[in-house]
């Protein structure tokens, strides 16, 4: 891994030390596009209002099943401890499928979003591919926490112009 990082590195470097003037090469922060487009800040809000409206959902279904436990301990003891031990088992299993339910659920929501996510982040490359060979960009780099890009010249970010050009997109799309 360290090896390919070192061999695209020299590759870069050698590309870019050999760069005519005829050549346009630009970056990106990769954090700051995504999280100043407008789509994922509307596909955040979207999630979040899920996300309370199940914790409510399951908050509720808690809430009956204690109550309904309760129940049960009081009239556990007017009862035959036979048919007290059939209705805890009943019960038990009550609780295991409301507890698989929302597992179920909340699984469910976590690949709605994961794939969302993946969606959103191919959409915004292809955007950035798109906007660089429609404004004559040789290059488009992007930049992010693991360093691919350590230093560019404020002259050569894109993010702002980008978001913007993303955003003014996403706009007319709605």
């Amino acid at each position: 891994m360290k090896k390919n990082f070192l061999v695209l590195f020299a590759v870069l470097v050698t590309v870019l030390s050999c760069n005519t003037n005829s050549e346009k090469i630009g970056f990106v922060n990769n954090s700051e596009l995504i999280n100043t487009y407008q789509e994922k800040i509307d596909m955040e809000a979207a999630l979040k209002l899920e996300i309370e409206a199940f914790q409510k959902r399951t908050d509720s279904i808690s809430q009956a099943f204690q109550k309904e436990a309760q129940g049960f301990q009081i009239k556990a003891q007017g009862m035959k401890p036979e048919a007290a031990q059939a209705e805890y088992q009943i019960l038990g299993q009550k609780q295991q499928m409301l507890q698989q339910r929302i597992q179920q659920e909340e699984s469910e929501i976590q690949q709605r979003s994961q794939a969302s996510i993946d969606t959103l982040i191919k959409k915004v490359r292809t955007f950035v591919k798109d906007y660089g060979k429609q404004n004559g960009y040789t290059f488009i780099l992007g930049s992010n926490e693991a360093g691919s890009v350590m230093y560019g010249k404020d002259e050569y970010d894109l993010t702002k112009i980008i978001a913007e050009a993303l955003n003014a997109a996403y706009k007319e799309a709605k």
